[in-house]
């Protein structure tokens, strides 16, 4: 029987999209795009994951360019996952200033090691968008155009059913962002994967419009996340 850090690489080796995008969106793959990410993306779960314990799930929006998009684990870039997960990668160093509060919310719940025991992040759509621009590729969220959002939302709904096979109680579901909850609540109404929905703001809104309330923030994540 796969762990829950096995059945994860496997779904994460098995990542790929074959739909359309409208014009002006591309897609970005870290797993085929380096090579250690494969390697450090295994190690990440290998580390923490190696066991068959039930978790609650984090849902994002989608992988950006410098987080998840390089390391391939959700809301880590290269300094996070190298000084507190203790796994190093040589050809990448990022900077994700969503990882920051994302870690530091993790080191008041008590580290890394008991945090990744109780939770799973990912997102529903879990591959980073690109909107192509004259001045170069820029992030873009599933949910910012209309006809990008009903492209991939077929993939979005097997996306979650697949993260939910992985071992995940659904009984709450925690939704970071608000725009990001909408969408979900929608794409829920009509699945009916989750009993109840604790939506938290978004990691890169603290950290970019309330970073002098950042402690209140962290507080807030940590009350609804500690709920038994």
């Amino acid at each position: 029987m796969k762990t829950f850090g096995e059945k994860v690489v496997a779904f994460n080796k098995e990542l790929k999209y074959s739909g359309k995008l409208p014009d002006g969106f591309e897609l970005l793959n870290p797993f085929f795009d380096n090579p250690e990410t494969l390697t450090v993306m295994t190690a990440f779960y290998e580390k923490f994951y190696n066991d068959h314990n039930q978790r609650k799930f984090i849902i994002g929006i989608n992988p950006s360019r410098h987080g998840a998009g390089v390391t391939g684990v959700p809301f880590t870039d290269t300094k996070r996952l190298e000084a507190v997960c203790g796994i190093e990668m040589k050809s990448a160093h990022t900077h994700e200033i969503s990882s920051v509060f994302l870690y530091d919310v993790i080191e008041n719940f008590g580290g890394p090691e008991r945090f990744y025991s109780e939770f799973y992040i990912n997102s529903p759509f879990p591959l980073a968008i690109i909107r192509k621009t004259i001045r170069g590729g820029l992030n873009a969220n599933y949910y910012d155009d209309k006809n990008l959002f009903e492209a991939v939302k077929p993939f979005m709904i097997q996306s979650l059913k697949d993260h939910i096979s992985l071992g995940l109680d659904t009984s709450e579901v925690f939704i970071l962002g608000k725009k990001n909850a909408a969408f979900i609540e929608k794409i829920n109404r009509e699945e009916k994967f989750f009993d109840k929905m604790t939506v938290l703001e978004h990691p890169r809104y603290i950290q970019q419009y309330k970073s002098k309330e950042k402690e209140l923030y962290i507080d807030k994540y940590l009350i609804a996340l500690n709920k038994k």
